[in-house]
């Protein structure tokens, strides 16, 4: 994995989707669409897009 995060300690509370993308090692559009089709919630910033870090661990923990 070709991250600067080695573990989700240092993950930030909240995540871009350029931080996203390395981590689950996809690319952008289905990083997109995860959050598009609520798999992964976000929250918005005036223009941008912030996954909250709670919400990856949600994902990744999904039992679906």
């Amino acid at each position: 994995m070709n991250t600067k995060y080695r573990s989700f300690d240092e993950l930030p509370l909240t995540l871009r989707v350029g931080d996203l993308m390395p981590i689950l090692g996809i690319g952008r559009n289905t990083a997109y669409e995860l959050i598009r089709c609520g798999k992964i919630r976000s929250i918005r910033i005036g223009k941008q897009l912030r996954i909250p870090k709670q919400a990856l661990i949600d994902y990744l923990s999904d039992d679906d």
